[in-house]
C-alpha cells in the first residue's frame, strides 16, 4: 500500500443534512464527479456552506465571494463542473484564466486567483491516495498537473501554469455511483515542491466527449493532509505549516487538526495502563462533521527501558468505522474490533518518549471514549 506521513480525506457530508439539503437546493446536474481527496474549490466550499438545515452559508471568504458572485447551486452542484464537448482539448478549448471553472458561465467564481480558498497541507515527494467522486461513473482516464516551482496563486491559472505528473484509467471505485463513494489510486507527488500550488485533473471519458474539471488547492509544507479553511477553521491569507519529517503511515483524508480557538472542548481522555510498558490515550478533536469526527491517539512508553514497537486495541460499540486509514499508524484489523500498529519511523519510543496517531471516524464519536489497550513486544 502507497504511504503518506498523514492522511487526506474531507468527511463525508451526513446522510440527514444531505437529504435536508436535497429539500431546500433545485435539483442538482445529473453530473458527475470532482477532487474529494484532496479536496477540490467546489467540493470543499460545498462542505463550509451546508448547514443543518441543507441551506449553503459559507463561512470561508474566498467560499464566500463566489457564493456572492454566482449563488448557491454551483455548490449544490458541486460534482457537475464539465463540459459536455470537451473530448480532451486542454490548451485553447478552456481559456486561461477559466480552467477551474471549466470555462462556464455556473462556476466562474472559482477561477478566482486567491490564497484563501480552503486548503489541503502535503508533503512532496509523499504517495498519497487521491479520491475523486463517482457521483455518476464513466470509464475514462484521470489525467493530473501540478503548477510549476514559482507558480503565483495571486494570478489567473494558465494552461502554461500546469505540467503533467501523473494519469489512471478506470481505477477502483470505493461504492456505487450517486452517493459519497469515488474512485480511488495511489500518486507520488513530485518531489522538491513548496509553498502553494493547485492540483488540477481533467477526467476525459472513453465513452463520449464529455470531461470533468477539478482544481484543488494545495500547500506544500511538510503537512499531513490536514485541510484548513473549512467550517470556521480559517488560515491566513499565507498559510504555511511546519515542516515535518518524511511518512511512512498509510494515505487517508483528514480535516484540520488545529481546530478554532472558539471550538468547544474535546470529550474527556480515556487512558489505559496495560503490560508491555506503554499506554495510549484517546482525544476527540473538536472538529466535526455530522456523521464524522476525528480522534487522536497518543501513545507513550511509561517504561524505563526502550520501547521496540506498540500496538493499540479497542472495540467500537455504536457502529463507528474509518474514513480512509489513520495517519502515522497502521491499520490491522477493522471495527468493530480495532487494532492499530506503529508505522517504520515512530516504532522506537524511548523512556517517557510518545508519539500520536490519527483518523477519520464514520459514524458519531464514542460519548464514552473508547477503553485503549497498549502493549509492545
Amino acid at each position: 500500500m502507497a504511504r503518506l506521513r498523514r492522511a487526506i480525506a474531507p468527511a463525508v457530508i451526513a446522510a440527514a443534512a444531505f437529504a435536508a439539503a436535497a429539500l431546500v437546493a433545485p435539483a442538482p446536474a445529473a453530473a458527475h464527479g470532482v477532487a474529494l481527496v484532496p479536496g477540490s474549490r467546489t467540493y470543499l466550499c460545498y462542505v463550509d456552506g451546508l448547514q443543518a438545515n441543507g441551506t449553503i452559508s459559507p463561512t470561508n471568504p474566498a467560499c464566500a465571494d463566489a457564493v456572492a458572485q454566482g449563488g448557491t447551486q454551483p455548490l449544490y452542484d458541486w460534482f457537475g463542473v464539465l463540459r459536455s464537448d470537451a473530448g480532451g482539448r486542454t490548451t485553447g478549448y478552456i481559456p486561461d484564466g477559466q480552467i477551474c471553472g471549466a470555462g462556464t458561465t455556473k462556476y466562474a467564481a472559482y477561477n478566482a486567483a486567491r490564497t484563501d480558498w480552503p486548503t489541503t497541507h502535503l508533503t512532496a515527494g509523499s504517495t498519497i491516495q487521491l479520491h475523486y467522486s463517482n457521483w455518476a461513473a464513466h470509464p475514462g482516464t484521470f489525467h493530473m498537473y501540478i503548477t510549476k516551482d514559482g507558480f503565483d496563486p495571486t494570478k489567473p491559472l494558465a494552461w502554461s501554469d500546469l505540467v503533467s505528473f501523473w494519469s489512471v484509467t478506470d481505477p477502483p471505485q470505493s461504492g456505487g455511483p450517486g452517493a459519497f463513494n469515488y474512485y480511488y489510486w495511489d500518486t507520488t507527488l513530485p518531489a522538491g515542491k513548496t509553498g502553494r500550488h493547485i492540483l488540477f485533473i481533467q477526467w476525459v471519458r472513453s465513452d463520449s466527449q464529455e470531461n470533468f474539471f477539478s482544481c484543488s488547492d494545495v500547500v506544500f509544507d511538510g503537512g499531513h493532509g490536514e485541510v484548513t479553511g473549512v467550517g470556521g477553521n480559517q488560515p491566513s491569507p499565507s498559510t504555511s505549516a511546519s515542516p515535518s519529517r518524511s511518512p511512512s503511515a498509510s494515505p487517508s483524508v483528514s480535516r484540520s487538526a488545529s481546530p478554532s480557538a472558539s471550538a468547544s472542548p474535546p470529550p474527556p481522555n480515556s487512558s489505559n495502563p496495560v503490560p508491555g510498558g506503554c499506554t495510549a490515550t484517546w482525544k476527540t478533536n473538536p472538529i466535526d462533521w455530522a456523521g464524522h469526527f476525528q480522534a487522536e491517539v497518543t501513545v507513550k512508553n511509561n517504561g524505563a527501558a526502550q520501547l521496540n514497537g506498540w500496538t493499540v486495541k479497542w472495540s467500537y460499540t455504536g457502529g463507528q468505522g474509518f474514513e480512509g486509514a489513520p495517519w502515522n499508524g497502521t491499520l490491522v484489523t477493522q471495527p468493530p474490533n480495532v487494532t492499530v500498529r506503529n508505522v517504520d519511523w515512530n516504532k522506537v519510543l524511548g523512556a517517557n518518549a510518545s508519539t500520536s496517531f490519527g483518523f477519520n471516524g464514520t459514524g458519531t464519536a464514542p460519548a464514552t471514549p473508547p477503553t485503549l489497550t497498549c502493549t509492545s513486544p
